[in-house]
């Protein structure tokens, strides 16, 4: 018997047609058996169509017909690869959420954005790997500065974005949104792993454009549950493999930032893998686990240093190192 969480877990990425080959083989049979599964898979796939295409006809009623209908109405998106997955999984879990905003676009949401700036931010945020990847800007201005300060150019664009946004409907900002993310989606970058091992800078860090779409699932999901806490509205984390390429790669970023001459330590997820953090030659000077969503929240900003639940032994100043380099990674 297939277990209903892990399906759950897997239904975003199957509504993008992201699964791999064994886990797209787990999902139908569930879907037979368990109403709520195959209601939830159904809007999923229906809020796909809505950012791959017009709007579909309204399906007739009931759990079996409405999946059907979301399913047979045009052609599954193509396949993204693995490396785009999780931002796939992100966008549809973003999108199942918006039809819950209806006349609460102006709930505060984090920093001084509402509903509809925080909507707008991601349009803004996602803008940075569009136009490297050839993608055309939805709001007028975008333009790509080698020599600026990157935080000050994030930030200035994000009000420019903003400020645009708030000129239009909450529900034209998110049909920007969307067709922006269907068209990184759609890219040869979002399928093709070897042309997407390439290097590329973006926001003011070379990675390979993989760890760009790791990126970009990161913040959308960070900013999805923004939202969710806002309304209050439960949001789910990333599925468990998708949670943990996030976590691979704020724990490559916090790496960097720490360099080789701080004290090392060594960091683990709670119930899964674990690293050595500073330094490579010296003795390990303290432990940290955190659980992993603890540490993407952290990492996004959403957690203090002091007060991010952990367990550590060891030199304290080293783990508080850590945790307040891990906080200012923040970009979000």
């Amino acid at each position: 018997m297939t277990d209903h969480d892990d399906v759950r877990d897997l239904l975003a990425a199957w509504a993008f047609g992201a699964l791999e080959p064994a886990e797209e083989r787990l999902v139908p049979p569930h879907l037979a058996e368990c109403e709520s599964c195959a209601a939830e898979a159904g809007r999923l796939r229906a809020t796909v169509r809505l950012l791959d295409g017009p709007p579909l006809d309204e399906p007739p009623s009931g759990l079996d017909t409405l999946l059907t209908g979301a399913l047979r109405a045009r052609p599954a998106p193509p396949p993204v690869a693995r490396h785009a997955a999780p931002y796939a999984a992100a966008v549809a879990g973003l999108g199942a959420l918006l039809p819950e905003l209806a006349g609460r676009w102006s709930t505060p949401v984090v920093h001084d954005w509402d509903v509809h700036a925080t909507v707008a931010h991601l349009l803004a945020a996602d803008e940075h790997l569009a136009l490297r990847l050839g993608i055309d800007a939805r709001v007028p201005g975008a333009r790509i500065d080698e020599d600026a300060d990157w935080t000050e150019a994030w930030e200035r664009r994000t009000a420019e974005v903003i400020a645009h946004e708030y000129g239009r409907t909450p529900e034209e900002t998110v049909a920007d949104w969307s067709a922006q993310a269907a068209a990184l989606l759609g890219t040869p970058y979002a399928r093709d792993p070897e042309l997407a091992a390439g290097t590329m800078l973006s926001m003011g860090i070379r990675l390979p454009v993989t760890e760009h779409f790791l990126a970009r699932a990161f913040e959308a999901w960070i900013h999805t549950d923004d939202i969710g806490r806002a309304l209050g509205l439960a949001v789910p984390p990333p599925p468990e493999e998708h949670l943990g390429r996030l976590v691979g790669l704020a724990v490559r970023v916090l790496g960097g930032a720490l360099g080789g001459e701080a004290p090392p330590v060594l960091f683990a997820v709670r119930g899964g893998e674990q690293w050595v953090l500073g330094s490579q030659e010296d003795p390990v000077a303290a432990e940290l686990t955190l659980d992993a969503v603890d540490f993407c929240l952290l990492v996004g900003g959403r957690h203090a240093p002091e007060t991010v639940p952990r367990e550590t032994t060891g030199d304290a100043a080293a783990v508080r190192n850590v945790l307040e380099r891990a906080a200012s990674l923040s970009w979000l």
